[in-house]
């Protein structure tokens, strides 16, 4: 393994409570990757060192008040002290110009915070698709040619989990689509003019078998190492 003064700290957010396996296997991935992860959240914000790079994790709902709407759910779950927190961080990052990465509603709050919006829910979205959430690859991506997703994945089209409920409506500030679904509804988008900065809307941290998924972790890791100089 790589000296741990050549491992860059990536800050892994997340809930106060809940949700600990899938920050667990983020974890993982980043230290599969050759990082070191810190685990942040609204309960424990600040680490004790300075991160490189940020990964914002999956988990509950965004609130639509962070998008100038209003709710639509019949029975809402918000967490708006965590919207609060990682909002913050997001904001933090794209000003440092820091490697990021956002898993699900991680992908949906970087939107967000670049001024985008979303669909609060996708069941009348989806024609081709079922609206069964699965932690197996159970569903189709198609990658956009040219896209630094299609470069890490290595391929035009894979199969990903699916365990989102909203999802990407009008995109953010300088994002581009990197992949949809067979339903055309948006599963990625990347800045091109970031050092890394991707949002997906599966949970790669569930695939770590497959040597395209772990790239996507390998590659933020890569840009947080080239931002720490070491």
């Amino acid at each position: 393994m790589a000296d741990r003064r050549a491992r860059p700290l990536i800050a892994i957010t997340g809930p106060s409570r809940r949700a600990l396996a899938l920050r667990l296997l983020v974890h993982l991935a980043i230290l599969l990757a050759g990082g070191r992860g810190v685990q942040l959240s609204p309960r424990k914000p600040e680490p004790s060192q300075p991160y490189q790079g940020v990964v914002i994790t999956g988990g509950h709902d965004i609130d639509p008040v962070l998008y100038a709407e209003e709710s639509a759910q019949v029975s809402p779950r918000y967490d708006q002290e965590r919207d609060r927190f990682e909002s913050a961080v997001i904001d933090d990052a794209l000003a440092r110009r820091l490697p990021l990465l956002g898993i699900c509603r991680g992908a949906q709050l970087l939107n967000v915070r670049r001024g985008g919006s979303l669909y609060q829910e996708l069941k009348a979205l989806r024609k081709h698709t079922s609206n069964r959430r699965s932690l197996l690859p159970l569903k189709t991506l198609l990658v956009e040619s040219g896209t630094r997703l299609q470069a890490l994945l290595g391929t035009d089209r894979c199969r990903i989990n699916s365990l989102h409920n909203q999802g990407i409506s009008r995109l953010g500030e300088n994002l581009r689509i990197a992949g949809r679904d067979l339903d055309n509804i948006v599963q990625a988008v990347e800045d091109p003019g970031a050092p890394f900065l991707l949002g997906v809307q599966w949970h790669p941290e569930l695939l770590l078998p497959s040597a395209g998924h772990r790239r996507l972790f390998r590659a933020l890791v890569a840009a947080a190492r080239a931002e720490s100089g070491a």
